[in-house]
């Protein structure tokens, strides 16, 4: 049902315009065109639908097709269009030289779409449609994450509460194992994997001993280690940090935490790296939210909360099924930040997609921000858990993006362009191919085939796209592509698409960046040394104590997920272009351990956005005559 645009518009009409001019094809037709079966679709109304995890055990022995992963330069404050490039050459490919594709991208926050940003379905006529259900409640996965976060976030405090209530064990080990009308008493099924965990080999709580009954009842946490907060997926930088516990009925229990974006939980990062259902209940039960007093880790199993969890997640793990404005189908599925977390969709829609399109077919998958960063994350850790390898690598890269690498004037969002990004200014944009050049050689560091996009905006001048193209094909690119799939859809992306097709054919080497088996701080120094260019790594007293505590507690062998800036490769947003010399701080060290990785803080990252002035919601309205949305960009 792929189809070509016949109906374009000049000047591009506004992204909503575009998407509700569109006719989207019935979700069961476009599952059906992809070879998806009735009874492996669940409908969530006519334009979007989840799908069973059960194709991939259907279409075990078909062989995988082609895997691409889609990444950026350093991008302006303003992005320069990642993903409208992932939809358009999903769109080349499938509406212009009728390859088999799939487009795996991830889920947006609400809480951008109402603030500066908006949305992120792609833009012009390059995007997913409905434009409205992908930006907002979708199939409901990220509502199912802040009430899985939520419940855990419930549970910590009460435990900690009840504990300082009960300071007599036998006490506590009662409330926890009550004892039924005949007097027996039994454990539920994540209280046995509390006893496997202490490794004590009784099923009946009546044949604890006092020692073991104390054991099993008191976690004793330490309330300054815990490090789970509480979510939501509104911009609400209010609740950043707040005091709980004021009530009467706490009787002075109060403790300092916060809010971060739903997003950014530790359990969006599992959705986004689950295999399965068996795999996410075990990935839920081993979070650790914090220690005991003697230092102990301390899990959602311990809680008694991760079967809890898993009930509440159980339907997020199927992905969400959507179609490009030109019937390409499309996964939407998970949302971890790219800052914070990995930055990449999940695993599970990158297979099931690879197994549809077959040995012939094509999957693009894209990893957020620049090639330092999602990219960098997608190989260490995505493509570790997975076990998948991609065959090329689309590296984005603007004229506008470059130019501020040169050194042209600030770019700010909601602000107008200044005349040096407008105008003709090839010394200033040979500057700014720095960035770009230290890109490509990131992405060649893992073996992989390199396409450069150049995304051309309507300023861009010949002279500015071939210098560009001389620069990126002699540091080691395949090919670098001028693309003008936001103004003409597909049509904008085929040359692209072939160069990604001829590039796929070209030999990869894929490898890791770093053993497992390295120390922390060497894998650490590894990513700057190799990824942002930098000369060396500077640790607080705070993550020198962190990296010792991971060592000791069986943490050592996790990979790296950085927590930096964007908007540099290196910590400091300030710096552009390829900087050098410069030593990273690393002010904090935070364990994912559900997720599976380390995350290492540089600098302060803000894990709970403010609104502006004047944010996008003022936009945003229902046309209460034919029920249509209004303003969502």
């Amino acid at each position: 049902m792929a189809h070509k645009l016949t109906n374009l518009l000049t000047p591009v009409p506004s992204d909503i315009e575009i998407a509700q001019a569109a006719t989207a094809i019935p979700i069961d037709q476009i599952a059906s065109d992809a070879g998806i079966l009735p009874e492996e679709l669940e409908l969530y109304g006519k334009t979007k639908a989840k799908v069973h995890l059960s194709i991939r055990d259907r279409l075990k022995d078909v062989r995988n097709g082609k895997y691409i992963v889609v990444t950026a330069i350093t991008p302006t404050p303003l992005g320069e269009g990642k993903t409208t490039t992932t939809v358009g050459l999903s769109q080349g490919l499938g509406a212009h030289l009728g390859k088999k594709v799939f487009t795996c991208i991830r889920q947006p926050s609400q809480g951008p779409t109402f603030g500066i940003k908006g949305g992120a379905a792609g833009g012009g006529y390059s995007q997913i449609i409905p434009m409205e259900e992908f930006n907002l409640h979708l199939t409901g996965d990220i509502h199912a994450i802040t009430a899985a976060n939520n419940l855990l976030a419930a549970a910590i405090d009460t435990r900690y509460f009840h504990e300082q209530q009960t300071p007599d064990d036998t006490v506590l080990f009662d409330r926890l194992c009550p004892p039924g009308k005949d007097g027996s008493r039994h454990f539920s099924p994540v209280m046995l994997r509390r006893m496997k965990k202490l490794g004590i080999d009784k099923t009946n709580p009546s044949e604890l001993r006092p020692q073991e009954q104390s054991r099993f009842a008191r976690l004793d946490i330490d309330p300054d280690s815990i490090t789970w907060r509480r979510v939501l997926d509104t911009n609400d930088r209010m609740l950043r940090q707040i005091t709980i516990g004021q009530g009467p009925e706490e009787k002075g229990f109060t403790r300092v935490t916060g809010f971060d974006m739903a997003v950014a939980s530790e359990i969006m990062a599992i959705l986004a790296l689950t295999t399965d259902l068996a795999d996410m209940r075990e990935r839920l039960g081993r979070m650790v939210i914090g220690s005991s007093r003697a230092g102990v880790p301390i899990t959602a199993d311990d809680l008694g909360v991760s079967g809890a969890l898993t009930v509440l997640m159980k339907d997020t793990i199927m992905p969400n099924l959507m179609q490009t404005i030109e019937g390409t189908p499309a996964f939407v599925h998970a949302g971890p930040f790219a800052n914070i977390a990995h930055g990449n969709s999940s695993i599970v829609a990158d297979q099931i997609a690879l197994k549809l399109v077959g040995p012939d077919g094509y999957v693009l998958t894209e990893a957020g921000f620049g090639a330092d960063m999602g990219m960098e994350k997608f190989f260490n850790i995505k493509c570790r858990v997975s076990g998948l390898a991609p065959n090329c690598v689309v590296l984005v890269a603007t004229i506008r993006a470059l130019k501020m690498h040169g050194g042209g004037p600030k770019v700010v969002a909601g602000k107008p362009l200044a005349h040096a990004y407008t105008q003709e200014d090839l010394a200033l944009l040979e500057k700014g191919c720095s960035n770009l050049v230290r890109m490509i050689g990131n992405a060649r560091a893992f073996g992989i085939p390199v396409v450069v996009a150049i995304n051309r905006f309507k300023d861009d001048t010949n002279a500015e796209i071939d210098l560009v193209r001389r620069v990126a094909i002699a540091a080691g690119a395949e090919d670098a592509v001028m693309t003008n799939h936001w103004a003409e859809g597909g049509a904008g992306a085929v040359n692209l698409a072939k160069a990604v097709v001829a590039a796929c054919e070209k030999p990869a080497n894929f490898h890791f960046l770093y053993p497992l088996e390295m120390s922390i701080k060497d894998k650490i120094e590894t990513i700057v040394r190799e990824m942002y260019g930098g000369a060396g790594v500077e640790y607080s007293p705070e993550a020198e104590k962190r990296i010792e505590l991971y060592t000791r507690q069986g943490f050592g062998n996790l990979p790296i997920c950085m927590a930096k800036t964007h908007l540099s490769l290196s910590h400091d947003p300030n710096l552009k272009g390829a900087p050098s010399g410069f030593i990273v701080p690393v002010r904090d060290i935070r364990a994912s351990v559900g997720a599976g990785f380390l995350y290492p803080l540089l600098g302060t990252m803000s894990t709970m956005p403010g609104l502006s002035t004047r944010p996008g919601y003022y936009d945003v309205d229902l046309d209460t005559a034919t029920g249509r949305v209004i303003g969502l960009s």
